[in-house]
């Protein structure tokens, strides 16, 4: 079945485009220049590259197996998070990587190599995948793991789906000793006291985040609010699995002048000062802790027309002190606005080549699409750079390719594992024209 005319990223900025879906991912992945799962990658790393037609996996969202003993489900690769949320939670088993938000298809958690908020102790998403079936750009279907075919299996976890097809994945969830959450919450009054929570936070808590406040300047540059988190216990736990959660839906898309300096410094001084100056305690539901923006049907339309980005970096703050701050300033200094900014510690760097997290402090930034905001993206990753930081090009719509090349040197390892699975060049994207040189 084809789909619309135009396609977007969550970022709602559209390019030419059409998908196919089908239950047999198999079949339409036959020629198809890239697959796309639910569209939740922000930019245009979903997108064709020449105005063409999509693979879309959705479809393909059948449970293949699952080994209770171990943990092992086996799925294709169009199966929602969403869905292994609501089969396994109440049965005490999880996802063991959950991102923020949980309409994302297992093949497109491969292919960013997700990360959450238990990043500091159990890595990316790619860690914990045991096999993938994939269609290669030559037409073949292969499995690959670690080891059978590993340079291909590392080349695709993180590889946006420009070294094959995804079409199943087997993946090992972790037990749970019940599906609800024990968190904790306390504000925090700057961005160099949250680098220092993060870190203290990550001895005792295996889930930790931060939403900051980018319009704060001065002392309270970079304040917020931190959350922890673990799994509650059984005792501690509400006796039903918890219910999910009922959605509200943006009706529309707002107008752009919505979203102003205005609006947003009024919802960040609102957001922090509810919260009580002594921390917060409490058994919560798993959506509200991992996945809050899930209850918002369709707000990225909060945004206009325009739509938006993320700028999703990490920064060594371990190798160089301060550079979480030192961004902030850069953003706060440019004007830059935004509500929805978070803030995590990252553990070690993931298997993948080009795997986005590493040791340090990950800052990601909703920025309003529209005037400027090219000059805004050049500027934090000049930032980046110089701080020894890098992208994620998951949430990417508008960085160049010389800085991209410049802070990633993992990149010609990832290119000659292009070559070497699609020598002709078949497999690509937006994105990847964009970044890499493609041809579209």
């Amino acid at each position: 079945m084809a789909g619309a005319e135009t396609l977007s990223g969550w970022g709602r900025i559209g390019r030419p485009g059409r998908e196919t879906r089908s239950e047999d991912l198999a079949a339409i992945t036959a020629g198809a220049r890239l697959t796309r799962g639910l569209g939740r990658s922000y930019g245009d790393s979903s997108l064709p590259a020449d105005g063409g037609t999509v693979a879309a996996s959705p479809l393909a969202d059948r449970i293949l197996g699952f080994d209770e003993a171990t943990g092992l489900l086996e799925a294709e690769a169009g199966l929602a998070l969403s869905e292994i949320n609501r089969l396994f939670w109440p049965r005490l088993w999880t996802s063991p990587v959950l991102p923020g938000t949980q309409q994302v298809t297992l093949g497109g958690m491969v292919a960013a190599d997700v990360h959450g908020k238990n990043h500091h102790v159990d890595g990316t998403f790619g860690r914990h995948v045991e096999r993938l079936v994939m269609r290669l750009a030559d037409g073949r279907i292969v499995a690959t793991s670690r080891d059978r075919e590993p340079d291909l299996f590392r080349a695709t976890l993180g590889g946006m789906g420009l070294t094959g097809h995804i079409l199943e994945v087997a993946v090992r969830l972790q037990r749970i000793p019940s599906p609800w959450i024990w968190s904790e919450s306390e504000r925090v009054a700057g961005v160099d006291e949250f680098v220092a929570a993060l870190r203290a936070a990550a001895a005792d808590w295996p889930f930790t985040v931060g939403w900051f406040d980018a319009l704060a300047t001065g002392r309270r540059l970079g304040r917020g609010i931190l959350m922890k988190g673990r799994w509650a216990t059984a005792a501690e736990a509400p006796a039903r699995p918890p219910a999910p959660k009922r959605r509200v839906t943006v009706p529309f898309t707002l107008p752009g002048w919505t979203l102003n300096r205005a609006s947003m410094w009024a919802f960040n001084q609102l957001y922090y000062h509810r919260h009580p100056r002594r921390p917060r305690r409490a058994v919560v539901h798993p959506e509200s802790f991992f996945h809050p923006l899930d209850v918002i049907h369709h707000w990225n339309r909060i945004y206009g027309r325009r739509g938006f980005t993320q700028h999703q970096c990490v920064l060594p703050e371990g190798e160089r002190p301060g550079a979480a701050r030192r961004l902030l300033e850069e953003l706060t200094a440019r004007r830059g606005m935004s509500f929805l900014c978070v803030i995590k510690d990252c553990g070690e760097e993931g298997e993948g080549i080009l795997s986005f997290p590493r040791p340090g402090i990950s800052i990601a930034i909703d920025l309003p699409a529209g005037p400027g905001i090219q000059e805004l993206v050049d500027a934090l990753n000049r930032r980046v750079l110089a701080e020894g930081g890098r992208i994620y090009l998951a949430k990417d719509t508008f960085a160049r390719a010389a800085d991209f090349r410049a802070m990633e040197p993992r990149l010609a390892a990832f290119e000659r594992q292009r070559r070497r699975w699609d020598p002709e060049g078949r497999l690509t994207s937006a994105q990847a024209v964009r970044l890499f040189g493609d041809a579209p």
